[in-house]
């Protein structure tokens, strides 16, 4: 059986269990297990390992308990919002130059340790809301250069990208009234059904 592991902050966390793998939270990454369960019964084994707050420098940091020892066929990775929100909040942020060189450093030496993997970079995201009304245009416009590290870096290594932050945007301006994120950053039921839909779609070709 082939393991597939999601990886990343609060959104890939959403209050999973630390101590049974069965409990994977209550996010996209639990939505597309189930995806993968029914549609490739028996083949997949799925682990969430994100946690709350990590910027891309805690998520390298533990890159070989969480990542290479576990040997995963399939990785996927959403991290950068935090590297921007911790900044505009309390000045211990990532820069986006540190991003690059974090995340890339990241995909060199898993891809090294394990040299068949598969990995899939989720595009951060941002939206207007409660939690980024005080600095918006700021917040969006530092994301948007993660994104764009994250469109170079899946051309680099050739990774699979799945784009989010226009699909959520067209969501929300297809279905007046209806909202993502609960904050801005923290996607509701809707907004991670979405992207579990994406990723699951995006997994397509390598399951």
């Amino acid at each position: 059986m082939k393991t597939i592991l999601f990886q990343g902050d609060s959104i890939t966390d959403a209050d999973r269990c630390r101590e049974d793998d069965n409990y994977m939270g209550a996010g996209y990454a639990v939505m597309t297990a189930g995806m993968v369960g029914i549609h490739y019964a028996g083949q997949y084994h799925c682990l969430n390992r994100g946690i709350s707050g990590n910027r891309s420098c805690d998520l390298y940091a533990r890159i070989k308990a969480d990542i290479i020892n576990l040997k995963p066929d399939i990785l996927t990775v959403l991290i950068g919002v935090n590297d921007t929100w911790h900044q505009l909040k309390r000045q211990d942020g990532v820069s986006v130059e540190r991003y690059e060189t974090l995340l890339d450093l990241l995909i060199c030496d898993v891809k090294a340790a394990l040299p068949n993997i598969r990995i899939v970079l989720l595009e951060p995201f941002v939206m207007l809301g409660p939690g980024t009304e005080g600095f918006y245009e700021a917040f969006a416009r530092d994301v948007a250069e993660r994104q764009t590290v994250c469109r170079q870096l899946a051309e680099k290594h050739a990774l699979i990208l799945v784009p989010l932050q226009d699909m959520l945007e067209r969501f929300e301006a297809e279905h007046p009234g209806t909202k993502v994120l609960i904050d801005g950053v923290h996607p509701n039921y809707i907004g991670h059904k979405l992207m579990a839909d994406a990723l699951f779609k995006a997994l397509q070709p390598i399951l």
